[in-house]
């Protein structure tokens, strides 16, 4: 389960860095740019730029971890045999 949540990482890693680079140099010239409504320009720009660059890591980091211990935890109850059934499967 480990590698399989590491693979998955690693595949979506490409396209979602890719959206988060592009969109964080779009709204830098915004962010660093002078004249007639920049002050508030800026102020949108600015957490639109964190948003983005902490969406790539909670979908990298945070997102696989807790799918991991989700399904972890989901496997130990599948396999731990329920109280008056000897195997935990099957009817009884």
């Amino acid at each position: 389960m480990r590698t399989a949540v590491r693979d998955g990482a690693l595949l979506r890693l490409r396209p979602i860095s890719m959206t988060a680079a592009t969109i964080i140099a779009g709204l830098l010239p915004i962010m660093f740019g002078s004249g007639t409504g920049s002050e508030i320009m800026r102020r949108i720009a600015a957490p639109m730029v964190g948003g983005m660059a902490s969406v790539l890591l909670l979908t990298m980091l945070v997102l696989s971890a807790i799918y991991l211990v989700w399904e972890w935890r989901h496997a130990q109850k599948t396999m731990t045999p329920a109280p008056g059934k000897p195997n935990g499967n099957g009817p009884l």
